[in-house]
């Protein structure tokens, strides 16, 4: 799997992953876990408009739904007597912890956040931040992908950070030409296909 989706993560993508704290279980309430991704310095952590949206949409949920229900729920267990050995209590405290993390997470995502809006390009046949790119490989094999926010990665879905090798590759190159990408494995050569960005709202 790894292998067919060489190129397309950032070099510290294993690492980004793990420091999603609110997929971890854990006790401590340590902000070391919400090191940041790691972006090129002088960049800002460019994001889509839809990309912004969902963190936020995200963000207040967890602050106005999820946090107010759990702590209903971890002070209904805490009048039933004993802390130390009410399951609900330690699980909603725990859970409560989870909550907090994220939300300090996510707050920090949106502060540095900048929202590009690829619909600007629309029309343009040159890659720049949003596109959705066709290529072909040396091999023939052809392949989409959408070029987004580091937070928006999804790579089995063709949504690829902007500091990818792939993405960085393609930046800026047009329909019609060759380009050279390098990775771990080898130097591949691409062809770019297409070049599309979604169209303003009306």
């Amino acid at each position: 799997m790894m292998d067919r989706l060489q190129g397309l993560l950032p070099v510290n993508y294993a690492s980004e992953n793990m420091n999603k704290a609110f997929v971890k279980e854990s006790d401590g309430d340590d902000d070391d876990e919400l090191a940041l991704p790691a972006i090129p310095a002088g960049s800002k952590n460019y994001m889509t408009p839809a990309g912004h949206k969902r963190i936020k949409d995200e963000l207040l949920h967890l602050i106005d739904v999820d946090r107010p229900e759990v702590v209903r729920i971890v002070h209904w267990a805490a009048s039933n007597g004993d802390r130390s050995e009410n399951g609900d209590y330690i699980y909603g405290k725990r859970r409560l912890r989870e909550i907090d993390r994220r939300i300090r997470f996510l707050t920090k995502r949106l502060d540095i956040a900048e929202v590009v809006d690829p619909t600007i390009h629309h029309g343009n046949d040159q890659i720049f931040f949003g596109a959705t790119v066709t290529y072909e490989n040396q091999d023939g094999i052809e392949h989409t992908v959408t070029i987004v926010g580091i937070d928006e990665l999804d790579p089995l879905n063709g949504k690829i950070s902007w500091i990818s090798p792939v993405a960085r590759t393609l930046t800026k190159a047009r329909e019609g030409d060759e380009v050279t990408l390098q990775t771990p494995a080898g130097v591949e050569q691409l062809t770019i296909l297409e070049v599309s960005y979604p169209a303003p709202p009306d």
